[in-house]
């Protein structure tokens, strides 16, 4: 068993130790929001936050995050009133919003690090998440809307 806390809530999970946290998420919690994207940590459609601090959860193993803290889409907000899912919405960012919940998640960490990021700082922070439908002008409108609204 490891235990960690997830969204806020202690869990105890039965798998081996070895085992891609992006797995233990979505088959063992049940929380569905984190997506599966290339398996190799480029993408980013599978980030979380563990400790605060964005990783990419297919190459993040369970035994890695005994006793931390992690935050998947679900819980960044209960009920979408996060200020970047706010702005997601108001700048209609996804197309397909496949890799939305691990675009958020990576947004997230940057404003909580810092809650004012400029133009370049945000494409820097955002580089190496993929959105296959190109909305990385939108992405980035999201971002600095969310900034001057938090």
């Amino acid at each position: 068993m490891t235990a960690f806390t997830i969204n806020g809530r202690k869990v105890d999970v039965a798998a081996e130790p070895d085992t891609p946290l992006l797995w233990v998420i979505r088959e063992h919690l049940k929380l569905t929001g984190t997506k599966f994207g290339c398996g190799i940590a480029l993408c980013g459609a599978c980030t979380v936050h563990v400790d605060g601090a964005p990783v990419r959860s297919c190459q993040t193993l369970l035994q890695d995050v005994a006793g931390s803290q992690v935050t998947t889409i679900e819980g960044l907000s209960a009920d979408a009133s996060h200020p970047l899912q706010q702005a997601w919405i108001a700048e209609q960012v996804p197309q397909c919003g496949y890799c939305q919940s691990g675009q958020i998640m990576q947004a997230a960490a940057l404003l909580a690090s810092n809650p004012q990021p400029t133009r370049e700082e945000i494409v820097e922070h955002m580089d190496g998440n993929i959105c296959r439908c190109g909305t990385y002008g939108r992405i980035i409108s999201a971002i600095e809307r969310a900034a001057q609204e938090a």
